[in-house]
């Protein structure tokens, strides 16, 4: 962004990480600062609040040794992002800082004031210009190209450059750093400007070019229950509450893993330390089972534990959909993962009673619903000029107290989200994972979906619900039997039940250790869904109670086995016919 004239000042007075400064010149809100320690250590922070020549700061680190008189500088600069080749496979702090890069300046202890830069100044890239001399340029339009893992990274007019640029040099196709002049253009001022291959974007203001449209693809997860139940449009929002051990650390691994997206940005914010290292040590060695690779090669980590300072948790997630909006700007399908959004709102808390604002419910901060509705809308759609589409989905893990789902984040959550991924305590005890619950959870995008798988299954939309209406009143027939025993409820009954145990226990239900049922892609999933549908239709002659109990346990049981079997093997068709003769002997 442009600089303004940088302003100086001194530490009047401290709250924790919140330091009040007397200053002079010229101070905007969000600006960095950083506060001079002394021998070479400089704290960095952000302004929060300006009142005449005051100012409160929110530093990010620890702020002990800080005293009356501090001096503090100002940059004129926004909290940014540094965005360019070099991104994927990072793994970064809230504020940017290469970790692996910080551990071998520092070993094991993070001192204070220690800061790398985000992109690999040393590295070379092959650059090839697209863009030539004459072309009028706006913010987002291509300059050139270079490979970055399996992509094409697009090397973009900042989106700091508002006005149109005609260019007036570029250079020759080579290898080049990031921080080499790459072309040149004039702005509509006359003024020269020089571009290299890394721009900077305030982390606080959605990075968007193009036409945002309304979304309509349905992003495959490979998880039954999600698909087909709750399922997510590319460029849709949805979340995943749940209370402590329902399994939404499982859950977002499998999303990064499995999710048919082209970049993943996972933003562990205010995690435990323990799962961010799980993290850290599963993805460089995990396979992408869409192109065969690492997995780590389409990914992006933001790792903040909840151990590491409140105001770099706050920082963080902008970061993380910062960088997701960025690869989404080049046409790419991108997956954003906060977790968790509650470690957020409890950093925004503690911000704000430092502030001395008024305290909205559960003294969350009042503004704490138009914050999360903001992050949320920053996902989603745009036709970008040269016609691709780049899609951005949200999905934000909510760690509810107690798992109340009444709780002030979690209801600001569902109010802004496109589909509930409501994760049940009873169903993760009874290890039946994934652990989200069909009768709580729930999807704006189902006639989406429906639509657009008609062309394969025709009625799909129809069988979804219809399967939920089924689950519903097994649940309902299921807590009469809890009361009145298996014999109050008639035989009819009793078959409508084990049909939706038969759904819940086949279908809904995955086993994340198996390799072939691990993931399960549309491909695999339909005639699944298809053949569980034939079960519902099908009217059964079983006389007797027993009969249809063991019945159905057999059925079951023969169903879970194919699951485990590879497609287009022998094995699973055998397997098939014998379901098929299953369900012909118990039918009339």
């Amino acid at each position: 962004m442009t600089n303004l004239s940088s302003a100086t000042g001194k530490v009047t007075k401290a709250y924790g990480n919140l330091l009040q400064v007397q200053f002079e010149g010229n101070v905007r809100q969000g600006e960095v600062a950083y506060v001079e320690m002394g021998e070479g250590v400089s704290l960095k922070a952000e302004v929060i609040e300006v009142v005449g020549d005051s100012v409160k700061i929110q530093v990010f680190e620890d702020t002990r040794g800080i005293k009356l008189g501090t001096a503090v500088h100002f940059t004129s600069d926004l909290l940014e992002a540094e965005l360019g080749p070099g991104l994927l496979t990072s793994i970064f702090d809230g504020l940017q800082n290469r970790l692996e890069e910080v551990a071998k300046l520092s070993g094991y202890f993070l001192p204070r004031g220690l800061y790398v830069p985000p992109l690999d100044r040393e590295k070379e890239w092959d650059y090839t210009p697209v863009a030539k001399l004459g072309d009028i340029l706006e913010r987002g339009d291509l300059i050139g190209t270079t490979p970055e893992e399996r992509f094409e990274h697009a090397i973009m007019l900042p989106f700091s450059c508002f006005g149109k640029v005609t260019l007036s040099w570029t250079i020759s196709p080579g290898k080049y750093t990031i921080d080499t002049v790459i072309a040149k253009g004039r702005d509509e001022g006359g003024r020269e400007l020089s571009f290299t291959m890394v721009q900077k974007w305030p982390i606080k203001f959605a990075l968007a070019q193009g036409e945002k449209i309304k979304a309509s693809k349905m992003l495959d997860t490979g998880e039954r229950i999600i698909d087909t139940q709750v399922p997510i449009l590319k460029g849709g929002t949805f979340c995943t509450p749940g209370p402590f051990g329902a399994g939404k650390t499982v859950l977002q691994h499998h999303l990064s893993k499995y999710s048919s997206v082209d970049i993943v940005v996972m933003c562990a914010c205010g995690e435990r330390a323990g799962e961010v290292v799980e993290i850290l040590r599963e993805f460089p060695h995990l396979t992408d089972p869409h192109t065969g690779g690492p997995l780590i090669r389409r990914t992006v980590i933001i790792a903040n534990t909840s151990s590491m300072p409140v105001a770099a948790r706050e920082s963080s997630i902008y970061m993380g959909v910062t960088i997701a909006e960025y690869y989404r700007q080049m046409g790419l399908d991108v997956l954003l993962l906060a977790d968790s959004t509650s470690r957020w709102a409890q950093a925004l808390r503690e911000i704000s009673g430092r502030l001395e604002e008024i305290p909205g419910e559960e003294a969350f901060p009042a503004y704490l619903a138009s914050r999360i509705s903001a992050f949320y809308e920053r996902g989603g759609v745009y036709v970008l000029k040269n016609g691709k589409q780049g899609t951005l989905t949200i999905c934000g893990a909510v760690s509810p107290a107690g798992g109340n789902f009444e709780e002030p984040v979690t209801q600001a959550t569902l109010s802004v989200v496109g589909a509930f991924c409501g994760l049940s305590k009873a169903r993760a005890d009874a290890r039946r994972y994934p652990s989200v619950d069909p009768l709580i959870s729930w999807s704006k995008y189902i006639d989406d979906v429906a639509k657009e798988l008609e062309g394969r299954v025709a009625g799909w939309g129809e069988m979804v619900m219809r399967a939920t209406k089924l689950l519903r009143d097994g649940d309902e027939i299921g807590k009469r039997m809890e009361v009145v025993g298996e014999e109050g409820v008639s035989l009819q009954d009793l078959i409508t039940y084990l049909k939706a145990e038969l759904y819940d226990f086949c279908y809904l239900q995955q086993n994340a250790f198996d390799r072939v049922d691990a993931y399960c892609p549309l491909e695999r999933q339909i005639p699944l869904f298809l053949l569980v549908n034939r079960i519902f239709d099908a009217s059964f002659d079983l006389a007797t109670r027993d009969r249809a109990r063991s019945y159905f346990l057999a059925l079951q049981s023969k169903i879970k086995n194919m699951n485990s079997i590879p497609d287009e093997s022998q094995e699973r068709k055998l397997h098939l016919n014998e379901i098929e003769e299953m369900i012909k002997s118990g039918t009339r």
